[in-house]
């Protein structure tokens, strides 16, 4: 099998993260002679050893650029580890001048470099592929920001996830913000979300709210409205709705019909109210959405299928990004997701982590998969 050769993976699980890192250089083989940028995730069990674990790697690839995070469950080919100690690498040849690691962001004051401005001037486009600390409550306006600094580019990643610390790799150890690698326009990418949830009824719009909690649907009591397109059976018994029954935010000017899937966080039987996990405002839309293996499994064709049309060819390497709430639980068996990448698109190196939540454009998702393909 002609397999791509600018990009190599390596992956594995040992209780000890010597062992893990010979057993993934073992792997990996000879490092290609161009190669410039290291992919490093690791299950949480090692996050307190990802600096060693970083140090041993780019001594013995002499790769200097790494980026990266910990996640709860990894991705590597197609295997995910999950709650077990295990390190997924890959290791890329990019184009010289092609990519600048992304400084730390954490607070609204933080800007890209100066120095930075000739290099994005001269792409068309970017990609940013992103890190970020569940933790931090200013990253959807991190993202707006980082966003508007980088006007032509496309923004993929994770929330770190993490039963303790949230480390991210950016050429150093991080923590606490925003992190990551940009690419411009010599590294061509085709990337795309899919959402793993379906509308059960037309959209709403919100007439009164208070933070969170919504009063009146179309003028109505939204408890009302909310039972009437759950259905009898689920109404009945809200308790049963739960990790079933989403609320779904359309996305204003979206050409692929996007939404941000929240959870229905409680309700007030007496004041007919709902409360999702979003800060709402009058006059903002809303459809209810359910989210079931058969659901999971249709979009996630159904996105596999529109990307291999687009593409010209098999991708030299992937990143996927995933949600915590999807894997076995949605796909039926252990690394569901990751069989179905590689039946549709073939075989090629690809890695990733199970996200806390998950970057795509400028906004922050849950219960969806991104994957940006190297092509």
């Amino acid at each position: 099998m002609n397999l791509p050769t600018d990009f190599v993976l390596g992956h594995a699980q040992s209780k000890n993260w010597n062992s893990a890192v010979a057993e993934c250089l073992q792997q990996i083989g000879n490092v290609p002679a161009q190669a410039n940028l290291g992919f490093l995730y690791v299950t949480d069990i090692f996050a307190d050893l990802l600096q060693d674990i970083l140090t041993r790697l780019r001594s013995e690839t002499g790769v200097e650029h790494w980026v990266g995070t910990v996640g709860i469950g990894i991705c590597a080919g197609d295997r995910e580890y999950q709650q077990a100690p295990a390190i997924a690498v890959m290791i890329g040849a990019f184009p010289d001048d092609s990519f600048r690691m992304l400084p730390f962001y954490n607070r609204a004051a933080d800007n890209l470099p100066a120095s930075w401005e000739d290099w994005l001037h001269g792409s068309a486009s970017q990609l940013a592929v992103l890190h970020g600390d569940p933790g931090n409550s200013n990253l959807p306006q991190l993202l707006i920001k980082l966003n508007n600094e980088l006007p032509n580019a496309q923004l993929v990643g994770g929330l770190s996830s993490s039963h303790g610390r949230h480390p991210q790799i950016a050429d150093q150890l991080l923590e606490g913000g925003l992190s990551g690698v940009v690419f411009d326009d010599k590294a061509p990418v085709t990337t795309a979300l899919t959402q793993g949830c379906s509308p059960i009824a037309p959209s709403h719009t919100i007439t009164a709210c208070d933070g969170n909690v919504i009063a009146t649907l179309d003028e109505r009591p939204a408890l009302d409205v909310f039972n009437e397109d759950i259905g009898e059976i689920l109404a009945r018994d809200l308790n049963r709705a739960a990790g079933y029954i989403f609320a779904g935010l359309p996305i204003a000017g979206s050409d692929t019909r996007d939404y941000l899937v929240r959870n229905v966080s409680g309700v007030d039987t007496q004041g007919r109210r709902i409360a999702i996990g979003e800060m709402l405002h009058p006059g903002q839309q809303i459809q209810f959405c359910r989210r079931d293996a058969e659901t999971a499994r249709q979009d996630m064709q159904t996105m596999l299928d529109n990307l291999k049309q687009r593409l010209s060819g098999r991708p030299r390497a992937g990143l996927y990004f995933t949600c915590l709430g999807r894997g076995e639980a949605l796909f039926g068996e252990a690394s569901g997701e990751l069989k179905m990448i590689r039946e549709t698109l073939g075989d090629f190196p690809l890695i990733g982590f199970q996200a806390n939540g998950e970057i795509s454009g400028q906004r922050l998702y849950a219960y969806t998969g991104v994957l940006t393909l190297f092509t």
